[in-house]
């Protein structure tokens, strides 16, 4: 699973974007409120996380609010804090994943689905 992550987020990391500092706020405020729990997930956790975000995601009939899209974006990323520390090895990947999750914008999110309405 955890190989599947970074080979999906790797491919996606060349294209870094800068968020609003709103959203940047929303972000860190989800982060705080959301590390020690996310930390502390077993895989299956994680991969329940995972798939409820894409499917979220890719379900036409849905819309997320900008508080649950960071919510699993940033909880996503900061999942890559614990692989990093249980694969070190691999902490530089875990590093790009976060930030390629962290650069996932809201407003792109609301054209996908805009797109997937067509």
């Amino acid at each position: 699973m955890c190989t599947l992550i970074f080979m999906i987020n790797n491919n996606a990391y060349a294209q870094n974007k800068k968020l609003s500092v709103d959203d940047q706020l929303l972000q860190d405020s989800i982060y705080k409120s959301n590390k020690k729990k996310v930390l502390n997930f077993s895989m299956k956790e994680f991969d329940s996380l995972f798939f409820e975000y894409f499917s979220s995601k890719n379900n036409p009939d849905l819309i997320l609010s900008k508080t649950e899209f960071y919510t699993y974006t940033v909880q996503i990323a900061t999942f890559s804090d614990r692989l990093a520390k249980l694969y070190p090895d691999q902490k530089e990947v875990a590093e790009q994943n976060k930030e390629k999750w962290l650069s996932e914008s809201y407003e792109e999110y609301l054209d996908y689905k805009a797109n997937q309405k067509k």
